[in-house]
């Protein structure tokens, strides 16, 4: 294992939940397009579109709409790490932005017939955008819970 660095209070967020289904369906959920579609957005946001080119230098994509049909907010990145289905680790922007680029680690730790997801999101600018951020991932969590059920 990688030592690393101390994470910075103000510039990293953990998020840890367990999850009700085995890490593979998780690890599966969080790298199919077709199952990001149906959850990677904060609870109340569709994902008009899911993109992944899962390989290691590999783009994704993911375009979330509010409710209101306002423009997407659009989620960019590059995947630095693939190890199926222990941890992904990849880089995380928004397109049109100011915030530039931040990195996000996964980790998916096999508790049998559930999952602890442990996630690091690092590198903001300052603690209000981690903030927002944190808000985010929290409801994207729960959007991926109550859509687990319906992923094959």
């Amino acid at each position: 294992m990688v030592s690393r660095p101390q994470l910075s209070p103000d510039t990293a967020l953990t998020i840890r939940r367990t999850l009700p289904a085995r890490r593979e369906r998780v690890f599966r959920a969080w790298t199919d397009p077709g199952a990001l579609r149906e959850w990677s957005c904060p609870v109340g946001m569709t994902v008009a579109s899911a993109e992944v080119d899962l390989r290691v230098g590999g783009l994704y994509r993911i375009a979330m709409q509010p409710p209101d049909k306002a423009s997407a907010s659009i989620a960019y990145g590059t995947y630095r790490e693939i190890h199926p289905p222990e941890r992904l680790v990849y880089t995380w922007q928004w397109e049109g932005g100011e915030m530039g680029e931040t990195l996000v680690t996964v980790e998916f730790r096999d508790l049998g017939e559930q999952t602890e997801v442990v996630l690091v999101h690092e590198l903001f600018p300052g603690a209000d955008v981690r903030d927002k951020h944190a808000q985010g991932w929290a409801s994207c969590v729960d959007h991926l819970q109550q859509a687990l059920p319906q992923l094959a």
